[in-house]
């Protein structure tokens, strides 16, 4: 079975479980602890401190789920206020949390805290920015399986954040035909009729490297079809030849695709833009903690 209602990314990501969210906290915290945090011991045990994490420059924030797992996980009695939500707009030297506590833990906790934060909230930016670049067209941003090893829902639930939606989650949810999988299946007919079979129900899509490609991958009924570094012409005859058919198919553009290059393949008319840059070219937003002694 196939059609129009499968031809569309197969999940959202909303939120991420706690329970996931403290795995990646403790291993990250127990990367960092090793046998324990010799200079916070610096500070007498009793010393109560207040501090502020402030942005260093505009983004979209996203990852407090990780920053308050991170402060539980080391004393339960400290105290975050948000002053932005995940998925909010910050500025240059805006403070976006302000905590309270105690120093050691909070010593301890900074830099676990400002590395989920930095960029899972670089993650949600770099989507904001392609979908702000393709806004006022039918099309939208999709994000990739090119995410850091273990934080994927992480880059995801950050993608969703700054607008885009999401692709598959990985090589269980989505059936995606790539050019050494046609090879090794014969053909695109062939690779698409298997995986009708060997996963009913599963959305199926085909990655295209020319016209003639695409052709078949329409003729074989895949759901999606990826335009992978096909020229604007070539993406604009796809669109139209994809009509024609009765658009059968979603299209998805792939490739090389910038924020100088997205808007132009977003009005060839394709359904979604797959951009990797979103989460595998990040550079984290600057952020800092400025710590306050309290009386």
């Amino acid at each position: 079975m196939h059609g129009r209602h499968l031809a569309r990314p197969a999940h959202l990501i909303e939120r991420v479980s706690n329970d996931l969210v403290a795995r990646q906290v403790a291993a990250a915290l127990a990367e960092d602890l090793g046998g324990g945090d010799v200079t916070a011991a610096l500070v007498p045990e009793t010393q109560q401190v207040r501090a502020t994490v402030i942005a260093r420059e505009a983004a979209i924030l996203c990852g407090s789920d990780w920053v308050d797992a991170t402060f539980k996980q080391l004393d339960p009695a400290i105290r975050l206020d948000w002053q932005v939500a995940d998925g909010g707009r910050i500025l240059e030297d805006m403070p976006v949390l302000r905590i309270s506590g105690a120093a050691r833990p909070i010593l301890t906790g900074e830099r676990t805290a400002l590395n989920f934060l930095q960029t899972l909230s670089a993650t949600a930016t770099a989507a904001s920015r392609f979908v702000e670049a393709v806004a006022g067209t039918r099309c939208r941003i999709l994000d990739t399986r090119k995410t850091l090893p273990g934080l994927r829902l992480a880059q995801k639930y950050a993608a969703r954040c700054g607008g885009a939606k999401n692709h598959r989650l990985g090589l269980h949810d989505m059936v995606l035909i790539k050019e050494n999988h046609i090879v090794a299946a014969g053909s695109i007919g062939t690779a698409v009729a298997t995986a009708r079979r060997t996963a009913p129900g599963v959305p199926v899509e085909v990655e295209v490297e020319s016209l003639h490609e695409f052709d078949q991958a329409l003729a074989a009924g895949a759901d999606i079809i990826m335009l992978d570094e096909l020229t604007l012409d070539d993406m604009g005859i796809a669109v139209e030849r994809n009509r024609a058919s009765g658009a059968r198919a979603k299209l998805e553009a792939s490739g090389s695709i910038t924020l100088a290059t997205v808007r132009d393949v977003a009005l060839t008319g394709v359904d979604y833009i797959s951009v990797g840059g979103i989460t595998k070219h990040v550079q984290a937003v600057d952020l800092s903690m400025r710590f306050e002694f309290a009386a």
